[in-house]
């Protein structure tokens, strides 16, 4: 089964449906800007208020559920796993209540200050292992949310950008941010080249990846009988083979492509059309100002 193409993370997905592939790509560039950004330094609340939004946006996106949903969840499972792994792994902080007198000194009194362990687990036992016993404490559960919020953040925010936007327009798109650097004689047009053929050969690199999973599946290879040492070894050649074989397709890709005359051109023919239409003029600028009124909303109550 082709489970990479089943779950199409920074591909675009070809359909007319949705609002979200008619809004102007440099908003878009704008709105995933505001979501990798403001989260640093951000209290917990503004990071759930943000993973919020992403779902809400998500839902009402208009795009079909067959090409998020499956992401979606393999996103959400790996966002609780390593939260998870963060808030009950020790953080190694010391107790807030410091004696300011010997011990000797403080025989008898009870000290009395607010209760830090928000959770307490354990000790577990799961046959002969055990497990514990996992204490969450203040300082813990807020580096979990921030794990959990942070890698939900940054991974949805940029799959959206990609599922809706060719990658002609993020090419156009970028060159716009960049046009500055032609002042002083920068490659603008190169450098947009390159990416839009990096942006092309991602889905042959998720295919030769499946490829060489398949392959290791096929011959029934067990990590367990080999020992360390020769899976480490397997590991590493695969790696290799991995990146020989994206360097070939590379390689081919650059010679078909000057077998056929091929040449760069200019980023401005990249233009999307629907920037033309007036009709999509009021759906870029109740953008632009809900993006405003979001970044002042940070600065506001983003330390909570």
């Amino acid at each position: 089964m082709d489970w990479l193409r089943q779950v199409p993370i920074g591909q675009y997905a070809a359909g007319s449906s949705g609002w979200l592939r008619l809004l102007d790509p440099r908003l878009k560039f704008a709105w995933v800007l505001m979501f990798l950004l403001t989260p640093v330094l951000a209290g917990p609340s503004w990071r759930v208020s943000l993973v919020i939004a992403l779902f809400v946006l998500t839902f009402i996106s208009s795009i079909p559920r067959r090409v998020w949903s499956r992401s979606l969840s393999l996103l959400i499972l790996l966002a609780l796993i390593f939260g998870g792994l963060s808030m009950f792994l020790p953080t190694g902080d010391q107790s807030p209540l410091l004696n300011a007198r010997y011990p000797e000194e403080l025989d008898g009194l009870k000290l009395i200050g607010p209760s830090w362990e928000l959770l307490n687990i354990g000790p577990l036992r799961v046959g002969a292992i055990v497990i514990g016993p996992l204490i969450v404490v203040r300082r813990s559960a807020e580096l979990g949310v921030n794990t959990a919020t942070l890698i939900f953040t940054v991974v949805h925010s940029v799959n959206l950008m990609l599922l809706t936007t060719p990658p002609e327009e993020l090419v156009w798109a970028l060159s716009w941010f960049m046009s500055p650097l032609a002042y002083i004689r920068a490659p603008v047009d190169r450098i947009s080249f390159q990416l839009l053929l990096a942006l092309r050969f991602l889905p042959l690199v998720q295919e030769e990846l499946q490829n060489l999973l398949r392959s290791l599946a096929i011959r029934a290879v067990n990590l367990k009988e080999l020992g360390f040492k020769a899976s480490v070894g397997l590991l590493l050649s695969v790696g290799e083979r991995l990146i020989a074989n994206i360097l070939l397709r590379a390689e081919q890709g650059a010679d078909a492509l000057l077998v056929r005359g091929g040449y760069w051109l200019s980023p401005e023919q990249f233009r999307p059309e629907q920037l033309l239409r007036k009709s999509y003029r009021w759906l870029n600028i109740s953008s632009g100002i809900l993006l405003f009124l979001v970044l002042f909303l940070r600065r506001k109550y983003g330390a909570f």
